[in-house]
């Protein structure tokens, strides 16, 4: 007796109800490249152009060659200025601007007699990306105008000491290359492991799963008749998510794409087999969608996605250890941006290709007492 006994009648008869089902079909294809498109433009770390005050009490050439070093950055956009300190302590306050830059009176008199010139810079802290953005741009002018002027007062033509640092992989520091990836094995994960949840509840509802317990199949032969046509979709789905990557966001791929055809099948198998061991446990559509949802979060914030994971707490990084997702974000940077080799990601596969397999087994063993 095949322990696959039923599969190509399971696999034909659920081919049908997905074809036959567009709004499974809809579900499974269009959030994901609509959520593809949103996150890949909404996830921007590049702190750029951010709304500035300006206060120049000075109103000398000096005050103006600073502002301009300042707008020259990129960091900061001037788009106000104002006439006193309450005005551009209150442009901050109210949210107008991040960033409010005062030039007292007297800062080119003092740059002149070579005592300290000062200035002010107001940063907004209910940001602290934007504030540490912001503090860092305006300390390090502050430094880089100091050292050229006292290099120029001792007759020195070029600066002691210069770091020359080499980005690899991505030197441009394009945001969209770090996180276009990961937001690929998100989507992934919301949109099949929610089709397959759904797939026994719905059977269930429908009077049509004690028709399966009463009928001459093997549960090996179920799961993968069941698993099989929604892999094939997920499949088409994710080479959509990686075209979108390459031609909408001009990700390159640095590495092999059949390395990220083997991850993402890998990845796409574990994640489908996680839905139908949820579809055992659920006892309707409601439930199925919550039980879904339990593992989105902890994917979106554990696994790396967005914080690196070296610098969580224990619990969490342990966490993000046993969500398939950490090991495809993984997988899938170290192919699109270091161009690295089956090899090098081999242990990761090698997780995921496990973690299925381990899915799959429990699948199996809460069918023992139905279909046994």
């Amino acid at each position: 007796m095949s322990v696959f006994r039923g599969f190509r009648a399971i696999l034909y008869k659920e081919f049908l109800v997905v074809l036959r089902d567009p709004f499974t079909l809809f579900l499974m294809l269009f959030p994901p490249v609509l959520e593809m498109v949103a996150f890949g433009y909404a996830l921007e770390t590049d702190v750029r152009r951010m709304r500035t005050a300006l206060l120049d009490e000075d109103r000398t050439v000096e005050s103006r060659r600073i502002v301009e070093r300042f707008v020259n950055t990129d960091t900061f956009r001037i788009v106000e200025r104002v006439g006193s300190a309450e005005e551009l302590a209150a442009a901050v306050r109210k949210g107008r601007v991040y960033v409010g830059i005062d030039i007292p009176p007297g800062f080119a008199r003092d740059l002149e007699a070579g005592r300290t010139a000062r200035l002010q810079v107001l940063v907004d802290g209910s940001n602290s990306s934007v504030a540490g953005s912001a503090l860092n741009t305006a300390v390090a002018l502050a430094l880089r105008e100091s050292m050229e002027r006292l290099a120029s007062a001792a007759g020195v033509r070029e600066l002691p000491f210069e770091v020359r640092p080499q980005i690899l992989f991505n030197p441009a520091m394009r945001s969209p290359n770090f996180f276009v990836p990961g937001v690929i094995g998100v989507v992934l994960q919301i949109a099949t492991t929610f089709a397959t949840a759904m797939s026994l509840v719905r059977e269930r509802e429908r009077g049509t799963l004690e028709q399966l317990f009463v009928s001459p199949l093997r549960r090996w032969g179920l799961l993968l008749g069941k698993l099989v046509p929604y892999l094939l979709i997920s499949g088409v789905m994710a080479f959509a998510l990686f075209a979108i990557m390459s031609g909408l966001f001009d990700v390159p791929i640095a590495g092999s794409p059949w390395v990220l055809a083997l991850a993402t099948l890998l990845y796409l198998f574990a994640l489908l087999v996680l839905g139908l061991l949820i579809s055992t446990r659920a006892q309707n559509q409601m439930q199925a969608l919550q039980f879904s949802m339990v593992f989105v979060m902890p994917s979106v914030f554990f696994s790396g996605f967005i914080f690196p994971r070296d610098t969580m707490p224990v619990v969490f990084r342990a966490i993000g250890a046993c969500l398939p997702t950490t090991y495809f974000i993984e997988t899938a940077r170290g192919v699109v941006l270091r161009g690295a080799t089956l090899a090098d990601v081999a242990p990761h596969l090698g997780v995921l290709a496990g973690m299925g397999g381990i899915l799959f087994v429990l699948c199996a063993l809460r069918f023992r007492w139905k279909l046994g």
